[in-house]
Formats: C-alpha cells, structure tokens, sequence
C-alpha cells in the first residue's frame, strides 16, 4: 500500500533518511524541504525519487555529509560560496542570507558557489528570492549530457536557467527550463519503469533518435530548439563553471550513479530589488500576465507548479509503496 504523509512527516522522513545515511541535521534540514516543495509541485522526479539517490551519493562520499560552507564577501553586492562537496541546498541557503539583504539594500547583488552538487529544482531557490519581493534569477550546470550540433560527444549539462517573479501578494511567474528538450532525470525514471520516451528526446551513443531510456542514458540529450538549446546550456556553463571556478560539465561525475568523487558543479543566483529601478514594476508585470492570461488555452510560466503547490498544500504526499518501503530501509 502506498504511503500518505502530512507534509510535516514527509520532511520528517526525509531528514531522519538522510541523516541515517551519514548528513548532519544542518546538511539534511534544507535538502529535505527542497523534496517535500518538489513533490508538492508535482515534480516527483526530483522529490522522494530523488532521496534514495542522495543517500547512495552520501554512502560513497560523492556527498560529504559533514560538509561546512563557508561564505566570503567580495564585495558589498558579490559573494561566494565555497559548498566544501555538500549538499547545495544548504551552500545556496547560506549564501541567500547575506545575497538578500543586500539586494534589497544596493538594487543587485549576486552569489558564486563552487564545489558544489545538484541543487534539485533550480525554481526553488529562485522562488525564495521572489518571496523577498526581488526578481530572481539562478543558474546550475550539471554533468556534460548535451553535445553540440553537428556532434555526439557531450559538452555541457542539461543546465537550466530559472527566474522568479513576485507582484501584488504571490510568486506570478515562474520560468524554471533546461538546455535539453526535458530534465535527464525523466529519462531515468522511465529507465527504471521501463517506459519508452518519446522520439525527440534524446539520442543514443551513435547520434542518432532512441526511444529506448537506457540507451539514451548512455549518449546524450536533445537541445531544445537543437542549436538554440546548445547556446543557453553553453551560457549557463560560463556563468556556473568559468565563473565561479567549479567544474565544467565535462569535468563532473554523474549525479547518477556512484562512480567518481564529487561532482564540484556550481550554481550562480543574481537577485534584483525592482524598486530601485522603476516606479511602475508592479503595474508592468500586471498588464504583462493579464496579456498571457487573456488568450484561451494560454497561461504563465510556473502556474501550474505554483497551482500545484496551493493545491497540495493540505493534503497528504503519495509515495509508492516499493519507493516508501526503499526509503525505510535506507534509514537502517
């Protein structure tokens, strides 16, 4: 039988999991609420999927679960932070404290974090910034999974970009998208269901279209919009390897397995006080949705997570009954 958790005992089986698994409480408090917003979302594939994955890297010290972060000012609106191969959530958490602050104070500020691991959903983070009434803006590489046109070898990662915009009361946009057509870890959840994925998604080691999840695990994904995609995924590497000093996605280990030492990607985060710059934000930003919202069949980036989110708030978080019974025994 599947189980059904409130969501504070779905945060409570996430922490006490991965604390089991070797994370200190500091370390497993902000990565478990980045699961429990992800399946309230309705993004399961980075939900309580996600957690046995995060246990094993944990286990093999792809992970350090005693991680420290340590923060540096470079200045009054630039940061860094050095994630010491821990969990990002706490890295991100951390650096937010002192990127918020003074984005609000300077009207833009940025954050810098190197030695690093996945962050999850990158429209989490964003949407805090959003909460602090900036505009957010975040950036995550990942393992080389995209060639470029014309290649088969891959060079970057499926790297999204996200941006988060708050106005009158609530997060109302939400762009949060991959260099690739989806986000690889789609493909790996169909790899396990042995599900086929849809022509256009990836290709196999040869270059050419799969629908087979496991060959497509071993070549690469689909760009979206083929040369377009390749060019956002190749501006994400710039602002989360070359400019923050973490590894290239030809550099890092796989997010998947347990081969390898730490992956040591980076994220970078720009936050920006509207105010600072115009009167008329909020009314903008109004009469922009009001032009997506008004044609039929349309709607706005991020509303149906946002949707999602409001929707499961109060009701209890599903986990399959062979994933729930996994997760247990993690706990030893």
């Amino acid at each position: 039988m599947d189980a059904q958790l409130t969501k504070n005992d779905a945060f409570e089986l996430a922490k006490k999991t991965l604390m089991a698994c070797g994370a200190s409480e500091d370390n497993a408090l902000p990565l478990a609420n980045g699961i429990v917003a992800a399946e309230l979302e309705g993004i399961k594939s980075h939900g309580f999927h996600y957690l046995p994955i995060y246990c094993l890297h944990l286990q093999c010290q792809k992970v350090k679960g005693l991680a420290t972060p340590t923060i540096n000012s470079r200045s009054p609106v630039a940061f860094t932070v050095d994630a010491d191969n821990g969990f990002a959530h706490r890295a991100i958490t951390l650096g937010f404290k002192d990127l918020i602050p003074a984005a609000k104070e300077n009207g833009i500020a940025s954050l810098a974090i190197s030695n690093s691991y996945n962050c999850g959903v990158l429209g989490y983070h964003t949407q805090t910034l959003a909460r602090e009434k900036l505009i957010g803006i975040g950036f995550t590489n990942a393992p080389a999974s995209i060639a470029p046109v014309g290649g088969i070898k891959p060079v970057v990662g499926t790297n999204p970009i996200s941006v988060a915009v708050y106005n009158k009361g609530s997060i109302k946009i939400l762009i949060d998208q991959s260099a690739s057509v989806v986000a690889k870890s789609e493909i790996s959840v169909r790899a396990k269901s042995g599900e086929a994925i849809p022509t256009g998604w990836a290709f196999g080691p040869d270059g050419e279209d799969t629908t087979d999840p496991s060959i497509a695990l071993k070549g690469t994904m689909a760009p979206t919009g083929g040369y377009k995609g390749f060019g956002i995924g190749l501006f994400v590497e710039i602002m989360t390897a070359c400019l923050t000093g973490a590894n290239l996605g030809t550099e890092a280990s796989s997010f998947a397995d347990d081969k390898g030492g730490p992956p040591g990607t980076g994220q970078f985060f720009i936050a920006i006080n509207p105010e600072k710059y115009s009167q008329g934000f909020e009314e903008k930003i109004t009469s922009l949705i009001n032009n997506i919202e008004s044609q039929d069949g349309s709607r706005v980036p991020g509303s149906k997570r946002i949707a999602n989110a409001n929707a499961n708030a109060d009701i209890p978080i599903n986990i399959k009954e062979d994933l729930y019974n996994k997760i247990i025994s993690l706990q030893g």
